[in-house]
């Protein structure tokens, strides 16, 4: 079987459950009208607005999924000045987009991905695949791949110089969860290094987690024309004392 760098498809059930819904409802909004007279004022005012904005969500998730992704993740590495001999945490790092684009960077450094391999999250999400795409892309040396939660990770403290993290913190419902990753992530960071958090929601409160623990913070973005949700990053980095 050939093997194929595959980066996967984001929130894929959320995309298809988009699309499905939206072309029942323009179905509905199409046909009923001449079955059901009376009705068709709803339909055209209601449902076919409805339809039409979870159709246009939906192709706009899988775009970003399979382009504005790309474009994104090289934006994330390039608010960092690399020197190559990083120590860098991908968390949430899936099918190992981000750990393989900073390992791209590297030269004595290393790039870890840790994840749960959720396949809700994404698409094909297993360990073995972001292997294999570590090695399609040649950085297999400079990668290292583990199934950890980032509440609490098997890392020592200041372990590294840069975190990354895309789409991933969202997942953690409960605000308590969220703010402990906030905590970790601080922990696990180097004096002097560097957070990169890029979500959709909750942007704030990672931002004030990071604030309280005496980072310094800066936020950037939103972008709405090439990511969908739009995405924000922050940038945080702990102070050395």
């Amino acid at each position: 079987m050939t093997q194929k760098i595959n980066y996967g498809i984001d929130a894929p059930k959320v995309i298809r459950n988009l699309l499905a819904i939206g072309f029942v409802l323009l179905l509905a909004s199409l046909l009923l009208p001449a079955l059901l007279p009376p009705v068709t004022p709803f339909l055209h005012t209601s449902v076919l607005p409805t339809a039409i904005i979870l159709i246009v969500c939906g192709l706009l998730m899988y775009s970003y999924a399979k382009y504005g992704k790309m474009k994104h993740r090289d934006r994330m590495l390039n608010s960092h000045q690399w020197n190559g001999n990083e120590q860098v945490l991908d968390v949430g790092t899936g099918l190992g987009l981000l750990m393989i684009g900073a390992a791209k960077k590297l030269t004595t450094g290393k790039s870890t991905g840790i994840d749960i391999f959720n396949k809700y999250d994404l698409s094909g999400n297993t360990i073995q695949q972001t292997r294999m795409n570590a090695g399609l892309e040649n950085v297999s040396d400079k990668t290292e791949i583990l199934t950890e939660n980032i509440l609490k990770t098997s890392f020592a403290t200041n372990s590294f110089d840069v975190i990354l993290s895309n789409l991933c913190l969202h997942n953690l419902y409960k605000k308590e969860e969220r703010e402990q990753a906030c905590i970790e992530i601080n922990r696990i960071l180097k004096p002097g290094g560097k957070a990169i958090i890029s979500d959709f929601k909750n942007i704030n409160q990672y931002k004030n987690t990071f604030e309280v623990m005496g980072m310094e913070v800066r936020k950037v973005g939103t972008y709405y024309f090439d990511t969908f949700p739009p995405l924000t990053i922050i940038s945080a980095t702990k102070k050395i004392n």
